[in-house]
């Protein structure tokens, strides 16, 4: 009867030991993916904002007010307008690198990759 007991209680501390395991190993992922979209969320920030600096070398600039305050306060808009751009979404950029970059769920085993 003691032998059983210790038995189970064996078994039950390595289950435990294990499911602790796993579930310290999905945090650590799930706080990796929240770094990850963050980090592809930036990447479309710049790729936007590059983007934004060369559509207004486009545009011709007024000689009502032509000076360096300008263009930078035109940079620091832009900036920030790109920021939100791709926190709101902006073109699809980072959800498509996020979705190329993440680690598979073992679970599914689903490739991306065209075959």
């Amino acid at each position: 009867m003691i032998s059983n007991l210790d038995s189970v209680q064996t078994k039950a501390k390595g289950d435990f030991a294990e499911h602790l395991a796993q579930e310290t190993e999905k945090a650590q992922q799930a706080k990796d993916d929240v770094k990850l979209k963050k980090t592809c969320q930036d990447l479309e920030a710049v790729f936007l904002n590059i983007m934004m600096m060369n559509m207004r070398k486009t545009v011709d600039k007024s000689k009502l007010v032509d000076s360096s305050q300008e263009e930078t306060m035109t940079s620091m808009l832009d900036a920030e307008m790109t920021k939100d751009m791709a926190k709101a979404g902006g073109i699809g950029l980072a959800d498509m690198l996020y979705r190329q970059l993440r680690t598979p769920d073992p679970v599914s085993n689903k490739s991306q990759a065209p075959k």
